[in-house]
């Protein structure tokens, strides 16, 4: 990803991808699925990735790899968003951040292989290098256990219930396969990389002079007065909705905007965040923009197959100008929704 500019965005797109090429240790920007954590340590826990709004668990929506280049602390570098999708909430939002060194404890100094390694199969990985065990529901962060073979992990009572419903009951006693025992939850997204193109500046006014053309092309015999008196009453909201729709068009399928200082493409005019509303960070540093997930993305996550589901018209991710220090924690960063509504 690029380092702060006002340059063009670069632009993030679905594609599937065997499942090696998500893991931890190719560094994959992606959705859904469990998440590939950066280090394996000082992971966030249950509290801090229960729903803000109805404290249920929250699942893992995307992962953007976002290094800083000049920076030997944030020479690896990840975010990592996480929605509520518990009907009726569907609501709640946080997003995290963790960056390491690039000589550290848990990856090669050297880039990771392109090839497939020899073992490529689907077995669920819910065991980090640190030790820390991983939620069989939702590979976040498990310090609760079975009781009964102690070696099953989860985040939280329900995805225990939920885990012990759908399988464990029967797995239990087969403690040497439990990975190979998980079953689909129906709680996690569906998993896709996200692959990483640089928005092409294909001359924008030219696209807005076409459609202006054909709007008023297809106003029929409207005259040059009731033309002009409606361009004036154009509302503010008006106009950044049809820039919105305007930008996309170039690239209709795109899911991430991704610009580390740039300006956000909002969806509507209203509920646009002031200065005021985005928090600074803890270590006193303002938070700037760094990307924005699309609505476009909600095509592919399936997410109203459990009743009322999570719905977004723009999620944008302020984060620490400073991408301050962390150790080898993971630092809360700030999300803001704007909702689809806010453009009717």
């Amino acid at each position: 990803m690029a380092s702060p500019s006002a340059g063009p965005a670069e632009l993030g797109f679905v594609e599937a991808a065997p499942s090696w090429r998500l893991r931890s240790e190719q560094f994959p920007s992606k959705v859904g699925g469990r998440p590939a954590w950066l280090s394996a340590a000082g992971l966030p826990g249950p509290p801090e990735l229960a729903c803000p709004l109805c404290g249920r668990p929250m699942a893992f929506l995307l992962q953007v790899y976002a290094p800083l280049p000049g920076r030997a602390d944030a020479f690896h570098r990840c975010l990592f968003l996480f929605c509520c999708r518990t009907p009726p909430c569907c609501c709640g939002l946080r997003v995290f951040r963790n960056q390491l060194p690039r000589r550290n404890d848990f990856y090669s100094y050297e880039p990771p292989s392109e090839d497939p390694p020899s073992e490529t199969g689907e077995s669920v990985y819910l065991q980090l290098k640190s030790g820390a065990h991983l939620c069989r529901v939702c590979g976040c962060s498990g310090p609760k256990r079975c009781s009964r073979c102690h070696k099953a992990h989860y985040c939280s009572k329900e995805h225990q219930s939920l885990d012990w419903r759908l399988g464990h009951k029967q797995a239990c006693a087969q403690t040497d396969n439990l990975d190979n025992t998980v079953p689909d939850h129906n709680f996690l997204f569906p998993e896709f990389e996200i692959v990483i193109e640089t928005e092409d500046e294909i001359m924008p006014e030219v696209v807005e002079r076409d459609n202006e053309s054909e709007i008023i092309g297809g106003m029929g015999e409207a005259h040059e007065e009731d033309l002009e008196s409606m361009a004036k009453h154009e509302s503010k909201e008006d106009k950044i909705f049809q820039k919105f729709k305007t930008k996309i068009s170039l690239e209709p399928e795109q899911i991430l905007r991704y610009g580390r200082g740039i300006a956000p493409l909002w969806i509507s005019g209203k509920n646009i965040p002031q200065e005021k509303d985005i928090p600074d960070c803890p270590c006193g540093a303002k938070r700037l923009f760094e990307f924005q997930v699309m609505p476009q993305l909600l095509n592919y996550l399936k997410a109203d197959r459990l009743g009322r589901s999570v719905d977004w018209g723009v999620l944008a991710v302020f984060t620490c100008a400073e991408s301050c220090e962390l150790g080898t924690g993971y630092a809360e960063e700030f999300v803001w929704k704007q909702d689809i509504t806010d453009a009717a």
